[in-house]
C-alpha cells in the first residue's frame, strides 16, 4: 500500500501550508496534478478521493511557518501523516525526503502517481477553501481571488493595508524593499 503525499501553499505570502497523505482504496479516473485541473474538476475529484481513500490532511499556519520555517513545517506534517495513515510505502512529490529515512520522493509524482495526485487535490482544495473562508474576515485582501499567492494585486493590497495575521512576515517582498531586511552583506 502506497501513501502519496503532496503539499499546497509552500510559496504564498499568506495562509497556511497544507499537506495531505492518501492511500487509495478504489481506483479513481482522471486523477492528475491539481494544478493541471480546473477548480470544478478538483472539487469533484476531492469528493471522490475522500470517499475512496484513507487520508490525513495537516494545516500549518502562517505563524507556524514564520516561527519554525517552511521545511520544518513540511517535515512535521509528513511525520504526522505517517503516524495517521497506515501504508507500506510513503512517497512525497518533489526532490527531497526531508531527512525522513522511510520517505521516498519523486519529482512530478503529482502528475505520474495516482496516490500523489489524489494528495495534491486534497491539499489544494483544502487550502483554497480555507482562503475563501477567511476572505470574509479580511475583505481588504481579496484572498478568494489569489489565495494568498504573490500576485501584483495582492502585493498592492499589502502596500495599502500592511500584513494581516494570516500573512507570513518572514517572506520578504522586493516590491516593498524588504529583500535587504535581515540579510548580511557579503564581506568579500
Amino acid at each position: 500500500m502506497l501513501c502519496g503525499i503532496d503539499e499546497a501553499g509552500r510559496g504564498p505570502l499568506a495562509g497556511p501550508l497544507v499537506v495531505a497523505g492518501v492511500v487509495l482504496k478504489e481506483q479513481i479516473k482522471e486523477l492528475n496534478d491539481s494544478k493541471k485541473l480546473t477548480e470544478k474538476k478538483r472539487e469533484s475529484l476531492f469528493k471522490e478521493v475522500i470517499k475512496s481513500s484513507d487520508y490525513h490532511i495537516v494545516f500549518k499556519s502562517a505563524k507556524d511557518i514564520d516561527t519554525k520555517g517552511i521545511s520544518t513545517c513540511i517535515k512535521e506534517s509528513i511525520q504526522e501523516i505517517m503516524q495517521n495513515v497506515n501504508a507500506s510505502e510513503y512517497l512525497m512529490d518533489g526532490n527531497t525526503s526531508f531527512n525522513i529515512p522511510t520517505l521516498q520522493h519523486k519529482i512530478k509524482a503529482d502528475a505520474s502517481v495516482v496516490e500523489v495526485s489524489a494528495a495534491s487535490i486534497l491539499a489544494k482544495v483544502s487550502r483554497d477553501r480555507y482562503m475563501c473562508e477567511i476572505a470574509k474576515d479580511f475583505p481588504n485582501y481579496n484572498f478568494e481571488k489569489h489565495k494568498g499567492y504573490g500576485t501584483k494585486a495582492h502585493i498592492e493590497k499589502i502596500k495599502e493595508f500592511g500584513r494581516s495575521n494570516e500573512h507570513r512576515f518572514t517572506f520578504k517582498l522586493k516590491d516593498l524593499g524588504e529583500e535587504k531586511i535581515g540579510v548580511q552583506k557579503s564581506l568579500f
